[in-house]
């Protein structure tokens, strides 16, 4: 008897060692395929750690056994890949809209987006409460990134703008942003002087603060993207910037003897591929990052032929959202045959200029436009559909993929905690159902969301997906 105790009790001890040996985790996924996003390969056999918010790191499956998990996923013949990042998005429309815009977080996270960056809207005091919110816990939301107001010359057309037409006014304005801890500046070409543009360039890269804007027609893409622009946003400034007649078009803006409206069809009519290659190299060399938004310029281009009145995914979006749509639709509603003909036309020679970019060296960066004013380009699932319209254009799944991960986090400085899924980086990561680099729509295959560490299955996506159409619907 006393030897049967005294093996029962070596037992425990060794069973209880052992238990103490285990590393416990929050969270294991086992079992799925693993793909690395920088090279394409895909991984098998490997198990993913979490703890709070943080990946512990990628493992053998053989050392399964050294665990010890607060819940397990059994990813077999799934697809893991880093979350998706959106990195062209607004929130706007008037203090009347506040909530609205709130409610489409819960949108981002039901479609694997885990990080968003606001582009700048009349909203930015809401948006940089949020921001921080959202980073302390006490708002469910993705990850969000914010320039705060955008910097425009006097008399903008768009309410919220930090309006400047002098040196003096750009520091004042810079270090105000600064104040308010802002992600990055953004600038746009409706009103600011050329002059002014560069000077907000050259001011925010002494600050060590990024940029990002449109192009103004006065100046070209050589100009902008030496001074230090970060990111372009839409392909329009893309297309100009091939032109053989790009120096002369903005000479003659610049001058007063034309306007952009006018310029648009004679740089669309002078692109040249050699020229185009030459200036993108320039725009690689410098480390200018492209934002394409080919979703709402699809969108807008072709609404002759879809008007997207049927939507299913209108009921998520509340009315007063949607009521925005209308400026842009009544707009294009105008265009006669030829105008329709021309904007189908510059739409496809846009987004043709992805392969092109992507040969010169020029990172491409995945973001929507998707917000108020936007008609039918929709927050959470527009990503996805940019994505598909990046490989219509000619990329590759993978390249698609990657420039909804990889680039968001060097943008911002952000790559010692985001776009891969290795130890010590943020718990964001995406169980997809079906092979994305086979095929891109699979991104939408969404069967898990990891974000920040907390666990959405697909009955906890759908019930995000049913309350966001409850809340829409009052």
């Amino acid at each position: 008897m006393r030897n049967l105790l005294l093996a029962l009790f070596i037992l425990l001890v060794t069973i209880n060692i052992a238990h103490a040996q285990k590393q416990n985790v929050d969270l294991l996924i086992k079992s799925g395929n693993l793909i690395d996003v920088k090279t394409g390969s895909i991984l098998t056999k490997k198990i993913i750690a979490t703890r709070g918010k943080t990946i512990v790191g990628v493992f053998d499956e053989a050392q399964l056994k050294n665990f010890q998990a607060k819940k397990t996923i059994d990813a077999s013949g799934k697809y893991i890949i880093p979350g998706l990042w959106d990195m062209h998005v607004h929130f706007g429309g008037g203090d009347t809209l506040i909530e609205e815009n709130k409610n489409l977080f819960p949108l981002y996270i039901a479609h694997g987006i885990t990080a968003i960056r606001d582009a700048a809207a009349d909203l930015s005091p809401s948006v940089l409460k949020w921001r921080d919110q959202i980073a302390k816990g006490e708002l469910m939301g993705p990850t969000l990134f914010t320039s705060g107001p955008k910097l425009e010359g006097y008399k903008s057309s768009w309410v919220g703008d930090i309006e400047v037409s002098t040196n003096a006014e750009v520091d004042k304005m810079l270090d105000s942003l600064q104040g308010l801890k802002v992600d990055f500046v953004k600038i746009t070409d409706n009103a600011i002087k050329p002059d002014i543009y560069l000077y907000i360039l050259q001011e925010a890269k002494k600050r060590g603060m990024k940029t990002s804007g449109h192009v103004p027609f006065a100046l070209t893409m050589d100009e902008v993207s030496a001074a230090g622009l970060g990111s372009v946003e839409h392909m329009s400034y893309v297309l100009k910037a091939g032109s053989t007649r790009d120096k002369e078009v903005a000479d003659k803006v610049r001058s007063g003897q034309l306007t952009a409206r006018l310029a648009s069809p004679i740089v669309a009519q002078s692109f040249d591929e050699t020229t185009a290659l030459a200036v993108y190299g320039r725009m690689a060399k410098n480390g200018t990052i492209v934002v394409p938004t080919l979703n709402i310029s699809r969108t807008v281009a072709y609404l002759d032929q879809d008007n997207h009145q049927k939507d299913s995914y209108l009921q998520y979006i509340g009315q007063g959202l949607k009521n925005t749509y209308s400026w842009r639709v009544s707009r294009v509603a105008k265009d006669g045959p030829e105008a329709i003909a021309e904007r189908h036309a510059v739409y496809e020679k846009s987004a043709a200029l992805l392969p092109l970019l992507h040969k010169a060296g020029v990172t491409i960066m995945a973001g929507t436009d998707a917000g108020f004013l936007n008609s039918y380009v929709y927050p959470g699932l527009g990503l996805h559909h940019e994505l598909g319209y990046f490989v219509k254009a000619g990329l590759t799944p993978l390249q698609a993929l990657q420039s909804a991960i990889i680039p968001g986090p060097v943008f911002l400085n952000k790559t010692a905690l985001y776009g891969d899924i290795a130890p010590g980086k943020s718990a964001d990561i995406v169980v997809l159902d079906k092979n994305p680099l086979e095929n891109i729509s699979a991104t939408q295959a969404i069967n898990t969301v990891i974000l920040r560490g907390t666990v959405y299955d697909r009955k906890a996506l759908d019930g995000l997906l049913a309350d966001a159409k409850k809340k829409a619907s009052k």
